[in-house]
C-alpha cells in the first residue's frame, strides 16, 4: 500500500445517515439505556442487586445506530452476551491474574460467539467485565450472575423491538438473507485430444485406443440422452 493510501485511511468513514436520523438514533440509545436502567430497578431483587452492565451501553450503539446490521439480531444479542458470561465465568472461577484472566475471557468470548454465530462485540465487553469484577461476581454466584446478563440482555431486546419499529425506516429485527443459489457449472465435453492427453497419464498400459474410448463416450452420452428424453416425455 503506498503511504499516501495509507494515511487515508485514517480519515473518517463518511455515514450517510441524515442529521436527523443521526438525532434520532443518540435520542433512541439514550432512552433505550434510561428505560433499561429503569426497568432493572423495578424488578424484583431479593437480596442481591440486579446490576445495570456497562456493555448494554455498546449494544446501544448497535441497536439503534445501525439496527439493520447483523450484529445488531436478537440472537447476537442475547447468545453474544451469555455465552460471554460463560466465557467470564470460567475463567475468573480458574485464572486469578486479573492481566492474563482479562486475555482469555475475551479470546475465549469471541471464539464462542464465531463458534455459535452470535458474533455482537459488546458481549466481549461482558466477559470483561466479569473478570474487572470478579470479587464480586464470583460472590454473587454465577445463577445470579447469569441472572443480571439475561435480565440486561432481554430487556434491551423488548425496548429495541418497540423504539425501534416505532421510527421511521426501521424494522427490527432483520429477517435473515437466503443463502445464494449454488452458481451453475458449465459442463464441458471432453474430445478426442482430451481423451488422448489422460490416457499419457496413465502409469499402467491400458489395452483399448484413444478412437476406442471416444466411441465408447460418444456412446454413452446418446444412451444418456436417450434415457433423460424419455423420462421426461413421459413425465
Amino acid at each position: 500500500m503506498k503511504a499516501a493510501d495509507f494515511l487515508r485511511s485514517f480519515a473518517p468513514h463518511r455515514s450517510p445517515a441524515t442529521f436527523a436520523e443521526r438525532l434520532r438514533s443518540g435520542a433512541a440509545g439514550g432512552s433505550g439505556i434510561f428505560l433499561l436502567a429503569w426497568a432493572l430497578h423495578l424488578l424484583p431483587q431479593p437480596e442481591l442487586p440486579l446490576l445495570l452492565l456497562a456493555s448494554m451501553a455498546a449494544s446501544a450503539v448497535l441497536l439503534y445506530a445501525v439496527p439493520h446490521s447483523p450484529l445488531a439480531q436478537p440472537w447476537n444479542l442475547i447468545c453474544g452476551h451469555l455465552i460471554s458470561a460463560l466465557a467470564g465465568w470460567i475463567t475468573i472461577s480458574f485464572v486469578h491474574d486479573p492481566l492474563t484472566a482479562a486475555g482469555i475471557a475475551v479470546g475465549a468470548a469471541i471464539f464462542l460467539m464465531y463458534l455459535l454465530d452470535c458474533l455482537h462485540p459488546p458481549g466481549a465487553a461482558t466477559a470483561l467485565t466479569l473478570v474487572l469484577g470478579a470479587a464480586q461476581f464470583l460472590h454473587m454466584g454465577f445463577a445470579w450472575t447469569l441472572a443480571i446478563v439475561g435480565a440486561n440482555g432481554f430487556i434491551s431486546l423488548l425496548l429495541a423491538l418497540t423504539i425501534n419499529n416505532a421510527l421511521p425506516r426501521r424494522h427490527y429485527p432483520q429477517t435473515p438473507a437466503a443463502p445464494a443459489p449454488p452458481p451453475v457449472a458449465i459442463r464441458v465435453l471432453p474430445e478426442q485430444q482430451d481423451i488422448e492427453w489422460a490416457l499419457t497419464q496413465e502409469d499402467s498400459m491400458l489395452d483399448i485406443s484413444a478412437e476406442d474410448l471416444t466411441g465408447l463416450y460418444d456412446a454413452a452420452q446418446r444412451r444418456a440422452q436417450f434415457r433423460f428424453e424419455a423420462a421426461t416425455s413421459k413425465g
